[in-house]
């Protein structure tokens, strides 16, 4: 072998145990301050809309069915004429009692006017007292037939009525459940049905020892004296990121189920586009706490040891260290730190496997964002 060949092979080898032997560079992680802001904590249910109105459509007088005069499915007033019974049967009893109305009030004024007469015979001595008293007692017979039929006339003129089968609230009637020509069975048949839509009711259930912590907060199910005001919620439809429906509670119910050991309440909700239908799960979104000093960390930015929280806290001379902490709720994107950061600490947001406790990173500094989506 050559003397070239071999200084070659040495100084190749010294550059290769130069490179073993140096240092590796501090792995580059990313950093950032975490954020501080004040913030709510909010609780999650779920819950289902109902109507506030809901009517079952029935006639209230027997007869063939005549006319249908609405669209299934549309939006009617309350007032709007919706079925016709055939009136024909209900308008020959109707003339049948205002005839006998008539009737008993001929007979009315013909004895009253007998009476009068009979009683004038009286005080000149010409007619008996029985014969008055007769007369008196016709009289008083003909007021109570005119009354008898006065109230049959009612009960005619309201079966008239009752023909027209009219909707009793405002909202969006269902599909016809009976067709023309069919019989339909007063206070039996079922018509069709209507619910309002706007405003909507949303009713869930709570927990009793959060149902406690709200009588607190939000100062909800309280016998308060003076102006009250009921907390706003926020509410999300299925498949929906973030709630966007805005309520108002506005009930409470009287007593907590002692077989679950919760208690319903109720929100209110605006639904002018009528896109929320009775029925429908959401999910609402209690305000739990008082607004308070908060600080947020992302969720990547949390380890975890067995059953600890763990972020790692890197010192102005890059040097990472590990801090256990107690997270809370989610808020705006971020993870909320009850205890364990004071906000002002510079900790690990992305690289974590790569830090090791009491050793040093290269840290690239970023901002976090106000809230994240």
């Amino acid at each position: 072998m050559s003397i070239g060949l071999v200084c070659l092979l040495f100084a190749n080898l010294s550059v290769a145990i130069s490179l073993a032997q140096a240092p590796d560079a501090p792995p580059t992680v990313s950093v950032a301050k975490p954020v501080v802001k004040n913030v709510i904590e909010h609780d999650d249910y779920t819950g289902r809309f109902n109507a506030i109105d809901f009517v079952e459509v029935r006639a209230r007088v027997t007869g063939y069915l005549d006319k249908i005069n609405f669209r299934d499915g549309a939006f009617v007033k309350k007032g709007d004429l919706l079925f016709v019974i055939d009136q024909r049967p209900y308008q020959a009893l109707f003339d049948q009692a205002k005839a006998a109305q008539a009737s008993a009030q001929a007979r009315v004024a013909f004895s009253q006017s007998d009476l009068e007469r009979a009683q004038s015979l009286t005080r000149t001595g010409n007619i008996t007292e029985q014969t008055t008293d007769q007369r008196r007692q016709t009289a008083q017979t003909a007021q109570a037939d005119l009354d008898n039929t006065t109230a049959a006339l009612k009960q005619a003129a309201l079966n008239l009525e009752f023909t027209e089968v009219r909707a009793q609230v405002s909202g969006k009637i269902s599909q016809r459940l009976v067709t023309e020509g069919n019989i339909v069975v007063a206070d039996q048949t079922r018509l069709t049905t209507i619910v309002s839509l706007d405003p909507i009711y949303f009713s869930f259930t709570v927990d009793e020892h959060s149902f406690l912590n709200y009588q607190k907060v939000l100062d909800i199910g309280m016998a308060s004296k003076g102006e009250h005001k009921d907390p706003s919620v926020m509410i999300a439809l299925t498949g929906e990121n973030k709630p966007s429906h805005p309520g108002t509670l506005d009930f409470v119910d009287n007593n907590v189920d002692s077989a679950t050991g919760s208690i319903l309440l109720r929100a209110t909700v605006r639904n002018e586009d009528s896109q929320i239908k009775p029925g429908l799960f959401g999910i609402v979104s209690m305000p739990a706490s008082e607004p308070y000093r908060g600080i947020l960390i992302p969720d990547e930015a949390i380890a975890t040891n067995q059953d600890k929280r763990l972020v790692y806290v890197v010192s102005d001379d890059g040097t990472a260290s590990a801090r256990e902490i107690v997270v809370g709720s989610k808020i705006d994107g971020y993870r909320v730190v009850s205890s364990g950061l004071k906000g002002d600490e510079t900790i690990v947001i992305n690289g974590l496997t790569r830090v090791r406790p009491g050793a040093k990173v290269t840290p690239q500094k970023k901002d976090l964002p106000a809230a994240r989506s």
